[in-house]
């Protein structure tokens, strides 16, 4: 049975999407994590709660290579109020070809510390 201030999430962290339920008080302190059956879906249902994160992938386009665009990811996880900053620094940016898996597409995109990093050859 989920606790009086529960959550439910469904979690992220491998396919078996187990849906988590979290209590937390007031101040956003985790008091208790059921459902998962796993170590990952502990971790992730209470970094969910207390501080959320979140990869960005897309694409940007090339100028000068064989490809129109190459697919970018964020070199690690972001805070999820700020994807949509990290979303908004990417207009206009493109990228140069040659590009490499890994290049560095944008440094500390959008201020986060956290750089812009090409994922496929272009």
């Amino acid at each position: 049975m989920a606790e009086k201030n529960a959550q439910i999430l469904t979690c992220i962290r491998c396919p078996r999407g187990c849906q988590v339920s979290v209590a937390a008080d007031g101040g956003g302190q985790v008091l208790s994590v059921s459902g998962n059956l796993c170590a990952r879906g502990d971790a992730y249902a209470r970094a969910e709660v207390t501080n959320p994160v979140r990869t960005v992938t897309t694409t940007v386009p090339v100028e000068g290579g064989g490809a129109a665009r190459v697919s970018v990811k964020t070199a690690r996880e972001v805070p999820k109020g700020a994807v949509m900053d990290v979303m908004r620094a990417l207009a206009g940016v493109t990228a140069c070809a040659p590009v490499e898996i890994g290049d560095v597409v944008v440094p500390d995109i959008a201020g986060t510390g956290v750089d812009l990093v090409a994922t496929s050859r272009a």
